[in-house]
């Protein structure tokens, strides 16, 4: 039997939803012929707009958005850390993705994160330290998405960031408040450039500057990835893991200097009259956002509406099939068989919706066996609500759509010349193999751990963009993605006013409804139907840039501080009614 992977637990230690129900007002839209950035930083999103300024492409102006988050939101994501990228070429009209996922070192083995007693370690005392440190693929994947699409030179691209890092930038509620509940975590260095004046973190609306990392960023603009991977920063990586009080690693330098970030096709399926494109394995949002909208493609999702408890109840249903297949059989491609053809084969997914009725609930949910698919055995993680993304799109059409992380709040803890480490490793299974089958995200040397990280690009049927949308949250991504595009797609909703519908996510027979939205007044129905329901704040954090009416319009999520900012100066005003959700996870 299935059980979920995110406990009640961490759903109600996730961040708070507002205070009071959501509205939001028309979103931005840039002139025709002009591009966008959507980013959960204004300073973020800004240096990308500048870099579409300059005359650079979606990518180039990607990169800088990630460099500059890298900065001013260093909780979430970095240059330490991993990610995808979904990328629409408009002149080829084509699409491609990009993996620059965390890799394991090769001394990785099956029981990497088993105590001294021989037994798995939990999942919080897995985290600090070490061991949990993937070898980070950011900088990388930027150098493989740069080469192909790139416009500006490599280095211009790092002069947003380095002047924030420089001159510094304003400290938020939620970078201030992450330090407050997860000062613990943190190395000594981290401690003392983070709390600069006893045990209280730097203040919201201080200016806070990091010179380390403007320096790095610098040598990495001069010399390019090797400056990281190779040399004296790589030496420091290797010895700030190797040598950590907490859960020390075997990384080494071969490690850094053999990663590669890859180009891979990437999955594309159709819901409706829509072609849905997503990132493949190790990524699992491509697959399981394609499962939950195929499940769901024989139910009028528009006659039902939004507030159609049965609807909401379908969504429920079906992130429960797509999930224990995505737990029982995603993983590394490169490691392991995953039976992503079988996963998304017509027959197999008509078969699963079978199982879905709209007047009762499932009493128990377990994997299926689609075709292809080798004898697995389920022990999944928890993911954590970290993460960030965004969307980019230039004046020629071309659009990347972005979801990068270093996992948890600060990542492992560590870190090096101002930059966090991930702790991309505790997203593997902890346990190998159980009832003499093997688990599909089981730790190996140089495997990529599975990532619900869905960056997804949306076409409508004479092949133009409708939507770029992804999400941060850990393995509610997924879900969020997939209730945002049925929002738009059969709701017809703006994707601003998609991305600020609570969401009822579901992974296992508790679904927890997002607290303080539309959903609370749902419930008494939801149970009516047989629905294990519980009321819970959730770590959500959206972006989006869609096409409507000839015009991009930006929407960015009005639980964070994120922002979309057209080329000519537009940008979405996001009327947040009630407290921010700036209350990080545990």
């Amino acid at each position: 039997m299935y059980k979920p992977f995110v406990t009640l637990a961490l759903l109600l230690l996730a961040p708070t939803a507002l205070d009071a129900r959501r509205t939001d007002p028309k979103p931005a839209a840039a002139q025709v012929g002009t591009g966008m950035v959507s980013a959960a930083d204004p300073r973020a999103a800004a240096a990308g707009v500048e870099i579409l300024k300059a005359g650079g492409s979606a990518t180039d102006a990607a990169i800088a958005t990630m460099l500059a988050l890298n900065v001013v939101e260093p909780q979430n994501s970095g240059i330490g850390g991993g990610s995808f990228m979904v990328h629409h070429d408009a002149s080829a009209n084509a699409t491609t993705s990009f993996d620059g996922r965390e890799a394991a070192p090769a001394a990785a083995d099956a029981r990497w994160f088993y105590g001294k007693d021989g037994q798995p370690l939990p999942f919080t005392q897995a985290v600090p330290g070490g061991r949990s440190v993937g070898v980070p693929g950011n900088l990388r994947m930027m150098a493989l998405a740069h080469k192909r699409y790139g416009v500006l030179p490599w280095a211009r691209l790092f002069a947003p960031a380095i002047k924030l890092a420089q001159l510094g930038f304003t400290v938020t509620p939620r970078l201030h408040n992450g330090l407050a509940r997860f000062s613990d975590r943190l190395d000594p260095a981290a401690q003392a450039r983070f709390f600069p004046v006893g045990d209280q973190p730097v203040a919201v609306g201080t200016i806070f500057r990091n010179p380390a990392q403007a320096a790095l960023f610098a040598k990495i603009a001069k010399r390019g990835p090797d400056a990281f991977y190779k040399g004296a920063v790589a030496q420091q990586i290797v010895k700030a893991v190797n040598t950590s009080p907490r859960n020390p690693s075997k990384m080494t330098l071969a490690d850094l200097a053999g990663y590669r970030a890859k180009e891979r096709a990437p999955i594309c399926g159709t819901y409706r009259v829509y072609k849905i494109c997503g990132m493949g394995p190790p990524g699992s949002g491509g697959i399981g956002v394609l499962m939950i909208l195929k499940q769901l493609e024989r139910f009028d999702m528009a006659g039902l509406g939004k507030t159609s408890p049965v609807a909401w109840h379908l969504f429920a249903e079906s992130e429960r099939l797509a999930y224990a297949d995505r737990d029982m059989y995603l993983g590394d491609p490169d490691k392991v068989d995953v039976p992503a053809k079988g996963l998304l084969d017509p027959a197999y997914l008509a078969q699963r919706s079978a199982l879905i009725a709209p007047d009762r609930t499932m009493p128990s949910v377990s994997a299926g066996t689609p075709p292809g698919a080798p004898p697995r055995q389920l022990a999944p993680n928890a993911d954590v609500p970290g993460t960030s993304d965004l969307v980019t799109v230039d004046r020629r059409g071309n659009v990347a759509e972005v979801t990068t992380t270093i996992e948890s709040y600060f990542g492992s803890g560590l870190s090096v010349d101002g930059v966090q480490l991930n702790n991309e490793l505790t997203d593997f299974d902890f346990v190998p193999e159980k009832n003499g089958n093997l688990v599909a995200n089981r730790v190996a040397g140089g495997k990529r751990p599975r990532s619900s990280m869905s960056p997804t690009i949306v076409y409508n049927p004479d092949g133009s963009v409708r939507i770029a949308i992804g999400a941060a949250g850990g393995s509610t991504i997924i879900a969020q993605v997939s209730k945002a595009l049925i929002a738009v797609l059969d709701w017809k909703m703006s994707a601003q006013d998609a991305i600020g519908l609570g969401l009822l996510y579901a992974p296992g027979q508790t679904a927890a409804a997002e607290k303080g939205t539309q959903l609370d007044a749902m419930i008494p129905a939801l149970r009516a139907l047989g629905e294990r329901v519980v009321s819970a704040p959730l770590g959500l954090k959206a972006n989006a840039i869609e096409r409507v009416d000839g015009r991009w319009v930006g929407a960015a999520d009005p639980r964070s501080e994120g922002v979309a900012i057209g080329e000519d100066g537009r940008r979405t005003e996001i009327v947040r009614v009630g407290a921010l959700a700036n209350r990080p996870p545990e």
